[in-house]
């Protein structure tokens, strides 16, 4: 998806007229960054102790933010002396520090509009008359390291959306309003998956309901893998420095990793799970007709975010990835990548991802290993697989990783969000003599360094689990639903035909449960319908016992009329939804 750079420059502009208004109606505040991001633009302020904004302020300060922009100011740009830039912005240490950090000989440039200078490379607008007054809105605070060390200083950060036009506003803001409904994290304790404590920061407590359906998603993705020539294996949660240390992590993910000692030694609890990967590859000696080996591992992984960053199962600390390593030859790169892309397709089609999905090509950057003529090799590669799998792609020029390229895969919800889930990536480095020293003996019979391939399909389950809370606002297809059918009896009297119903669908495998409890029939189904979103309630009465039939209720969403069916027949309709993976009941 191209980015408009228009209305990105217009949210820029945007960000610096925000920050004019907040110094305005807060002096003695100091002004940090203030970047456009999708759909809008935040900057980032430290107030004083005194005089400190909160969202109550908002409307104030977007009344001052049209009030600048009435006024018609251009945007001034001007290159300035380091020792001007100094001067300049004396009393905004944060400023100073952005400006001191700068390489020798850097061209310093400001851009001021009406009374307000901040120091930016741009670029703007040419004037505040090209941002619409109606087409902003202040949205959140939230709280932000400075530079994202969790050792300096913590900065107030305020979000605003914008847009070119009021009705684009109208329109995304309505999205949110939607998306608040949908949050998973409100879902999630409507119908009792998960829940999180804030003593335990990052970690889920997955519940009965929402464990089921874990379950469930993991169960299909093993099956997808294996049936797709992936060998299954399990690696150790604790691994030693020294493998750390070999495979380079130690050195560029220390501060991410938790950190134990045992017998004077230190260990880490795994962040990811490639180097166990390779240490089974090396366990024996390998040949190139074991080549491709692919090997899957639902590794748990843990990984010390910074408390600031999670949000409900969506970042979190401990979690589990649908991973898997590739090992395998140069020549072998282009079929797997195209397997791959294969697969990734046929998955995402089962959750109705597979129409609008954006795939990005990521390349050399500029701080990378290996030769360019193997980069150039490698992205060669992934492109042409990309598109033997049918599947067009936009360039993310030097995005790449430090030891290869990588393809990006990103789905498109019911709201019309983005996540980024999939992702392949080529890897030179880890196998390498330098890092993990992994060898096969080839055609020749010398002694040669493969090639390993990264891949994940969801990324991680935890996240994934919670896109899905979202895309379908609790109404989960059939197939993945912690209750499938819920049998309830028009009165107690139908209590021993409702458990026999139960138990002959429990019997061939589906999740059922029969309700024979006191309350009556209607108080029953609105509490199965807005507590559970259970996509079959299966009602059964005089008739239905007589002719061994349930009569059908589909979850009221679906908008399929009632119907009945004989108990046989239900059964072969049901589970012909669960074996196919149907998108809906």
């Amino acid at each position: 998806m191209a980015i408009d750079e228009n209305l990105q420059k217009a949210r820029h502009s945007c960000a610096h007229v925000m920050a004019q208004a907040v110094l305005n109606l807060f002096p003695g505040t100091k002004i940090a960054i203030g970047p456009a991001i999708d759909n809008g633009f935040y900057y980032d302020f430290e107030f004083p102790e005194d005089h400190k904004l909160t969202e109550a302020d908002f409307p104030s300060v977007e009344k001052e933010m049209r009030r600048i922009l009435a006024g018609n100011h251009e945007f001034v740009r001007k290159e300035v002396s380091k020792a001007e830039a100094l001067k300049l912005f004396a009393d905004q240490p944060y400023k100073i520090e952005l400006i001191n950090d700068l390489p020798e000989g850097e061209t310093i440039t400001t851009y001021t509009q009406d009374t307000f200078t901040d120091l930016c490379r741009g670029p703007h607008v040419a004037s505040t008359k090209e941002i619409n007054a109606q087409s902003f809105k202040l949205t959140k605070m939230a709280g932000a390291y400075w530079r994202g060390d969790s050792s300096r200083p913590m900065l107030s950060r305020v979000y605003a959306v914008c847009y070119a036009k009021p009705n684009d506003l109208k329109d995304y803001l309505k999205m949110l309003e939607e998306a608040e409904k949908r949050d998973h994290r409100k879902i999630g304790q409507q119908l009792d998956l998960f829940h999180l404590d804030p003593e335990d920061p990052g970690q889920i407590f997955w519940h009965p309901n929402g464990w089921q359906m874990y379950v469930t998603l993991q169960d299909y993705m093993r099956q997808k893998v294996v049936a797709d020539g992936y060998l299954e294996v399990n690696t150790p949660a604790i691994m030693p420095r020294t493998l750390w240390e070999r495979s380079g992590h130690w050195g560029h993910y220390q501060k991410n990793m938790f950190v134990t000692e045992s017998e004077k030694r230190l260990f880490a609890v795994k962040p990811m799970n490639c180097p166990g990967a390779l240490e089974i590859f090396k366990s024996r000696t390998r040949s190139y007709k074991d080549l491709p080996l692919r090997l899957a591992e639902f590794g748990h992984c843990v990984r010390n975010e910074p408390s600031g960053t999670l949000h409900g199962i969506m970042r979190v600390r401990g979690f589990v990835q649908d991973d898997a390593h590739i090992i395998c030859t140069e020549e072998q790169i282009e079929a797997e990548v195209s397997k791959f892309c294969r697969l990734l397709l046929d998955v995402y089609k089962d959750f109705g991802f597979d129409k609008n999905l954006l795939v990005k090509l990521s390349t050399m950057p500029e701080d990378h290993v290996g030769d360019e003529k193997t980069w150039q090799h490698a992205e060669a590669a992934l492109a042409a697989a990309c598109k033997s799998a049918g599947m067009e792609y936009e360039i993310q020029p030097g995005e790449g990783a430090f030891y290869g390229p990588k393809l990006e895969f990103t789905l498109i919800d019911a709201l019309g969000r983005q996540w980024q889930c999939g992702t392949i990536q080529l890897d030179y480095q880890l196998p390498s003599a330098d890092r993990l020293n992994a060898e096969y003996i080839g055609s020749d019979n010398q002694k040669h360094h493969p090639v390993m391939l990264h891949r994940a399909v969801l990324g991680s389950l935890e996240r994934f689990m919670g896109i899905l809370i979202e895309n379908y606002a609790g109404a989960f297809p059939a197939w993945l639903h912690f209750e499938q059918a819920a049998v309830v009896p028009v009165s107690p009297d139908f209590n021993a035909y409702a458990e026999k119903v139960a138990s002959e669908l429990k019997a061939v495998g589906l999740r059922v449960n029969a309700y024979t409890d006191d309350d009556n029939m209607k108080a029953k189904i609105k509490v199965i319908s807005s507590e559970h979103k259970t996509p079959y309630i299966l009602v059964v009465g005089a008739k239905e016992q007589e002719e061994n039939t349930v009569t059908c209720r589909f979850r009221f969403s679906s908008q399929i009329p009632q119907r009945t069916f004989g108990l046989e027949e239900f059964k072969e309709y049901a589970l012909e939804k669960t074996r196919t993976h149907f998108n809906g009941i």
